[in-house]
């Protein structure tokens, strides 16, 4: 499990750099804007995790991940300027890393001995807390308080059907996989289908 989670930390970090770089070269950022993005948009999520478990940062205990985020950055930046995507192309990479580090993030917390709950949340802010900064950043209303398409809850979904799976004595190496699956299928047929969560709305 221990390896499993070595590499999905790693995949997570490489994946959502890339969101990262295709969200800045669409605001048309130069060199250091985009690293800046990319790298903040792989390490957020996890060093929010980190802080509130009272963990040593991951990238700074192995920097191991900010070698593959600046990398992927990079390497990004460099195929990125040379190809016409579509706008919301990066929103399928965004999935990946979501799916990646909302399990990351949870077994993480469990092992650190949270409670169910605060470790299906803190998987949540894992998966969702760099595309947070990386809107911030790129002078956007982040993704996940717009009205859109399932994103936070895909990412709840997936953390409490890990713990539930682990509940039920899976292997916990299947039950990431399991949770990894349901995140990236909830907001994959999200955005296919326009499922959404019902909005506030004042009555007039």
């Amino acid at each position: 499990m221990e390896s499993l989670l070595y590499w999905v930390g790693l995949a997570a970090v490489a994946v959502t750099a890339l969101t990262g770089v295709m969200d800045a070269g669409r605001k048309s950022m130069d060199l250091v804007g985009v690293v800046v993005v990319g790298i903040t948009t792989a390490l957020g999520g996890g060093t929010l995790r980190d802080m509130l478990l009272d963990r040593p940062v991951f990238w700074l205990s192995d920097q191991t991940y900010l070698v593959v985020a600046m990398a992927t950055t990079l390497l990004s930046f460099v195929l990125v300027r040379s190809l016409r995507l579509p706008p919301r192309l990066f929103l399928i990479p965004d999935a990946l890393g979501l799916a990646l580090f909302t399990v990351l993030g949870t077994q993480v917390a469990l092992q650190w001995q949270a409670p169910w709950l605060a470790a299906s949340l803190l998987g949540v802010m894992t998966g969702v807390f760099g595309g947070v900064l990386r809107d911030v950043l790129c002078n956007d209303v982040p993704l996940i308080f717009m009205r859109g398409e399932l994103y936070a809850t895909a990412s709840l979904m997936g953390a409490l059907a890990l713990i539930g799976l682990q509940a039920m004595d899976v292997a916990p190496v299947l039950a990431a996989w399991g949770g990894m699956a349901i995140v990236l299928v909830v907001r994959l047929l999200a955005i296919a289908f326009h499922i959404t969560v019902p909005t506030y709305a004042a009555r007039q």
